[in-house]
Order: C-alpha cells, then structure tokens, then sequence
C-alpha cells in the first residue's frame, strides 16, 4: 500500500466524516488513516461464548447475550435522567442502563428485535443490569468479520457521549483494511527478517487488530515491538556516527608525565576496576580524531571525581586546558578543594570562578586562563560568560548536567575554535534499559563498583509514632561527635504546606534539641541564596549538628562527619530522590543510617518505595524498581524529543526486545553505514517516513 495513501485525512474513510474527525483528532490524536492504523488496542476479549440471563454470575465479569429489548421507559433521579430497557431472552429478564446519550440511543434502538449485547453486568434490587452495554443486531453479527478475540481500543467519556464507541472503532479499522486491500509497504528487510523469523507488516497489521488466535497476536506483538524499538535504535546510533565524523575532535595521543606520575606516585587509594575500564574507554574516544561525548553514570560515592580528574592530566599532557561546570556554587567549591588536594605538588594551576568570586580577583583569574598559565578552571554557570576565554580548550566536564540546558552547554563548545571533548558526569542512576532508549547517541560509561572498606548506609523504616526513639538515636550519634540532616519534601503545588510542615518540624526540634547545648541549621528555597550559604558553610565546618533542610541539599553537599540522615514523610518522595538524599551521608569512615519516616497509611507503591530502600544500596537496582512504578517519562522529567513516545513496544516489559533491536541495528550498521546495499533500501526508506532526518544516510561513510 502506498504510504501517501495512508496520509489521507480520516474524515475522508467511509463511516467517519467531519464531525467524527474533529473528535477523533482531539480525544485520539488521529487525524490520517495512518493514524487510526496505529491505534493499537489495550486489551483483547474473548467473545467465543455467548450466555443465557439464567447462567450470569454474580461476578462483575464480561459477558455476551443475545435477546430482545421488549420495553424502553426514562427513570428520574437525583441528578438528572436515566434510560432503562427490558432485555430479554428465553432464560429470563435483566436491564439495560445508559446515563449519557439517551436521546441517540432511544432513536435507534429497535424493539422486539434480536440484538447481541456486551458487558459488565451489576446485580441490584434483584435484577441484573448492564450499563451502557455494547450493542449489534444480530443480523449483522452474523454477517461480521468474526473475531474470537475481542480488540479494546483507548476512549475517553468524550467518544462515548458522541457515540464513538469501542465497535464502532473496530468497524472503522475493518473498513480502512476493505479501502486497502489489508496490503501495506514492508518496513524491515527480508534479510532480517528470516533471521527473527517475522511474520509480513501486513500480517502483524491485521492480527494485530483482528487475531485469529493467541499465536498469531503474540507473533504480530513482537513484529510490530521490535520495529519500533528497532527504528528508535537506528535513529540514534544514526545521531552518534555522524557526530563522531562530522565533529573533528582534539587528537589526545601523549598519555604524559603528568597522568602517569599521577597515577603511579599520587593516587590516594587504588582504583575500583570499573574505575580503570571506564579511564580505558575515555582515553580510546580521546585519541580518536573525533569529539568525544561521553555520558559517565557513577552512583553516589563510586569516584567519577578522580576518573574526572584523570581525564584533565589527559587534556594538560597534550597541552590543552580543561574545565568542570557545577550546577551549583557549593558543589562547584567542593570539586575545587578536592581536586586542588589531589593535584598539590604536581605544578598545574587550578582556580575557581563562581557568581561571588569578587571582580578584582576574576581579572588574573581572566588573563591567566587566556595565556595558558592556568591549566584548570572549576565553576558554575559563571564559566559560560563571554569573559572567560581559554588559550586552548580541550576537555570541558559538565557535573549533573540535567540541571543545564542545552543551550547553556553549548556555550562550552564555542570556547575554542573547535569543540573540546565533552565529559558529562551524573550520580543519578539511569537504568540500562531507559539509557539505551535516551542516551543511545551518546556513549555510556558506567562506574558500578564502590571502592573497597566503603560501609554501606544502615537504612530503615520508622512510622511517626517511633519519633521519642529515633530522637533518642539522634542524641546518641551527636553524642559521639557525629551529625544530623533532618528533610521535609518539597513539592511545588503544595509549596505553602511544605513550608508550615518545614517550620513546625524546625521549631519541634529546636524543642527537643535546645540550646547551647545543640546548635541547628536551617535551609530552605525561600531563603536567600547568601543566607543559604552561610547555614550550609555552618554545617560543613561543624558548627552545628543538625541541618534541617527540603530537597536543596539533595545533589553534591560532602559532610563526612554526618552520619545520620532523616527524611521526614519519605512517602511523598520517589525511589530516585531518596536515594540521592541517602547518598549525602556514608561519605566518611564510620557507620551511617538513613531513617525513612512516615505515616501509617500508605499506599501499595509506597510501601515498595520503602522496602526498596531497606532492602538495597544499589542505585541502579532501586531506578529499575522507579522505572516500573512510575515510566520512562516521569522518571526523566520530560519525554525527550517525543522519542520515548511509543505506540505498542513498552522499554521496561520490553527489555529483551529494545536489547534484541539495539544488537540488529549496531549489526546493520556496522556492515553498511551508510545504508547503500540494495537489501537494505527498504530500511532506507522506512527511516525517512519515520524522521526528520531523512537525508543522514547521505553524510555517513
């Protein structure tokens, strides 16, 4: 069938017309014929057995009756009308119910005539009834396409109430099928599909809609999955081959005196082999003549700072700079006194440039960087001025770069006359399966090993009414010199319940902890950014003991020496962000607890949140439980480029499919990049009907 075809507007399908059109495109999305085409169903339902009133069960369960309608009358109730028919068969009597639509429905139903009808049935009063049940003459049941299973497509009260019920969905894909012969174009070459033994595009198509049986609908379900994830797949292996030959990168061959003496003489501790396999595969990007664009997932405390640090003696040894930008001033001093500790002896010049770094020390900050002197400059968004110039910019590492927009980090690119080698560093676990799907253009590395004597954080589940003994713990480890983080959630559409649960909590333990004896911090969004700073500096040096903040301090604070952290109505969080909080103690030598308090109502999601996080450190463990509660989409944020918009495949349930999909595309396009073989030409095609990008083939060798 050609694909032109299936881009006719659907209010030209028989059966559709103007207004159905308008509510199809506005509840559905669908506005061509390739749209209605992929409208996949939800569920499918057995309709092999047709029942007698006398047979129906008490069980609220779907059932199929053929019978009469004998008598239709109009109920007046509370608010507003219902309609009620008399259905009959040899066996018995029930009721028919609608509240929506009456006067459509009472117009067309036709009495004493034989009808099959479809539904959930309630027992009330002594009678069955089925409200609002899906309805066919018989006479036209007959002569029907017969399906045993059922296809349930999506609705909306909308559709209903003009009509557009499931059937009459169903009967307007048969029709689209009768317009197009049930032919389509193939969409996979015949090569790959004989090696996954995949039925036709035409094939999958019908049974998708219309299954014969149960093999034939899980055979199109994985026809029509694996296309899609395998598109998905080859858009972005796509993105990724022609960035690494269209962006020419700095040729990083030297691995000098600096990076060896460093990692001979100067390494604080040994590196974790993850930690070396991941240095192994940054330094083979780095001396590949094209920009490297590295994706570097570490969960909290895996030591993606000394990989980071690494990569820059890199980037000094073949004779370029390099920079590190921080969402953040607290976190950016944080690498800048790490990483100035570790680099002490060794000759290279490191500085930092925040938003409160005074105007007289930024001009030698300024004039060092553009005549080379200084070799690394640490910062926030304060690098991106157009006053910082490098002499010779090679490697530019972004830390937690979803707190940057895309704009902002291509700012960095224009820093030198070509770009520099771009490291981007997360500590929020991104499970492999959503990495594969967002981050398939870049490459991934992954630090999944903690280094050795590290002890994992003690974690449990307190309800509110434990709060005396979980006070009582918090004396004990203030006692022994150690200190606190108390959390409360903060959630912008009940921001000023927040705040009042923030205070209350803050004044409950000013009673609890009173001075001089204890000395408390308190941190918030509404403060200001000065004020901040200065009770977070407090708690760094260890003037006080307890911190009681919201979410602010949830990415990059270093404290050590605290040791216990308290997140207050822990329900209210997601599994990923209590991980990030967890992950602000155990970053010193003694042991660490993280005590998750709630209420005793939770919900079934929440108590898995919970016995997540009792049960399990590992933060790519704890995103694939986030990702099945909650999806790809909400688990990012934001839909990336509509390119997790899937229309039947699902990354999680699908796994083994996406990992499948990702395999054959790397497989094809290693063979031939640039899609020219004339098997291939199918695929070819496909992918421009699909994107934007429909010319990439051409660019890529």
């Amino acid at each position: 069938m050609n694909a032109n075809f299936l881009q006719t507007p659907i209010a030209y399908l028989k059966g559709v017309g103007p207004n159905r059109a308008e509510t199809l495109q506005s509840e559905l999305g669908i506005h061509v014929y390739q749209d209605l085409l992929n409208l996949f169903p939800n569920r499918y339902i057995d309709k092999t057995q047709y029942y007698k009133i006398s047979q129906l069960q008490k069980s609220n369960a779907d059932v199929q009756i053929v019978g009469k309608i004998v008598h239709i009358k109009t109920v007046e109730q509370k608010r507003g009308k219902r309609l009620v028919a008399k259905f009959i068969d040899d066996t018995g009597e029930m009721e028919l119910v609608w509240f929506r639509g009456q006067k459509w429905i009472r117009d067309n139903l036709k009495l004493n005539t034989p009808y099959v009808i479809f539904g959930k049935c309630n027992w009330f009063n002594g009678l069955f009834s089925m409200p609002h049940p899906e309805m066919e003459l018989l006479s036209d049941h007959k002569k029907g396409l017969r399906l045993h299973m059922q296809p349930v497509y999506p609705s909306t009260e909308k559709l209903s109430n003009k009509g557009i019920s499931n059937r009459v969905i169903s009967k307007l894909i048969q029709q689209l099928f009768v317009e197009t012969k049930g032919k389509f174009s193939e969409s996979l070459s015949d090569g790959l599909r004989n090696e996954l033994k995949l039925i036709s595009k035409s094939e999958a198509l019908f049974n998708i809609h219309f299954p014969k049986n149960q093999e034939l609908l899980a055979k199109a379900q994985f026809r029509l999955k694996f296309e899609e994830l395998f598109y998905l797949q080859m858009q972005l292996i796509a993105k990724n081959m022609l960035h690494k030959q269209k962006i020419k990168g700095f040729n990083f061959d030297q691995v000098g005196v600096l990076f060896n003496d460093f990692y001979a003489n100067k390494l604080p501790f040994e590196l974790t082999n993850a930690q070396k396999r991941v240095i192994k595969e940054i330094r083979a990007d780095l001396g590949s003549n094209a920009q490297m664009n590295r994706l570097l997932q570490g969960d909290v405390g895996s030591g993606k700072t000394i990989v980071a640090v690494m990569t820059m003696l890199l980037a000094i040894d073949n004779g370029f700079q390099a920079c590190l930008m921080a969402p953040t001033e607290i976190l950016a001093n944080q690498h800048f006194n790490g990483i100035s500790a570790l680099l002490k002896d060794t000759g290279i010049t490191c500085q930092l440039l925040t938003g409160s770094v005074k105007k007289s020390a930024r001009k030698p900050i300024h004039e060092q960087l553009e005549n080379g002197e200084l070799h690394i400059l640490i910062g926030t968004h304060a690098l991106l001025e157009d006053k910082v110039k490098f002499k010779n910019l090679g490697l530019a590492i972004i830390d937690e770069q979803h707190r940057f927009g895309v704009a902002q980090r291509s700012k960095l690119w224009h820093k030198n006359e070509y770009p520099p080698h771009i490291l981007v560093m997360t500590a929020t676990p991104i499970p492999r399966t959503l990495a594969m799907s967002l981050y398939g253009d870049l490459d991934i590395s992954v630090i999944d090993e903690l280094p050795p004597g590290r002890k994992p954080i003690k974690t449990v589940h307190r309800y509110d009414t434990n709060r005396l003994k979980v006070f009582r713990f918090i004396r004990d480890e203030i006692k022994k010199g150690r200190q606190v983080y108390v959390v409360y959630p903060l959630i912008q559409e009940s921001e000023a319940l927040d705040y009042k649960d923030l205070m209350d909590g803050y004044e409950s333990i000013v009673r609890d902890f009173p001075q001089p004896e204890f000395q408390i911090s308190i941190v918030h969004g509404k403060m200001k950014p000065a004020d901040k700073d200065y009770e977070m500096e407090r708690f760094v040096k260890g003037e006080t003991q307890i911190m009681v903040a919201t979410t602010v301090i949830e990415v990059g604070v270093n404290v050590p020496n605290a040791s216990v952290m308290i997140i207050e109505s822990a329900e209210r969080f997601g599994l990923s962000q209590l991980h990030q909080l967890r992950g602000r103690v155990g970053r010193g030598a003694d042991q660490s607890y993280c005590i998750l308090m709630t209420g005793h109502k939770l919900s079934s999601e929440a108590k898995t949140r919970m016995e997540t996080m009792v049960a399990t450190n590992d933060g790519f463990e704890i995103a694939e439980v986030d990702l099945k509660l909650r999806g790809p989409g909400d688990l990012m944020g934001t839909q990336q480029s509509g390119m997790l918009n899937l229309k039947i495949a699902d990354i999680v349930k699908d796994n083994n499919i996406l990992k499948s999909a990702r395999y054959h595309a790397i497989k094809l396009l290693k063979d031939d990049p640039s899609l020219k073989k004339p098997e291939n030409q199918i695929i070819r095609h496909t992918y421009a009907q699909l994107t934007k990008y429909k010319n990439i083939w051409n660019y890529i060798s």
